[in-house]
């Protein structure tokens, strides 16, 4: 298994670490209702997935 030589120190990860940043979720409008919804998911609004009724909407 490797292992480090040296000890990396606090900047240098820290800076490697500011790298990692959390990407927004890509919103599309449901062609139903026309609400902003994720893709790939039933709409919460009205249920439907790929023009079915899959879900019972919340009421």
């Amino acid at each position: 298994m490797a292992v480090p030589k040296r000890k990396m120190s606090r900047s240098n990860t820290r800076t490697r670490r500011s790298q990692w940043k959390a990407s927004r979720p890509a919103l599309v409008n449901c062609p139903r209702c026309r609400d902003p919804k994720l893709q790939h998911i039933a709409c919460p609004t009205c249920g439907t997935y790929n023009n079915r009724q899959v879900i019972n909407p919340a009421s």
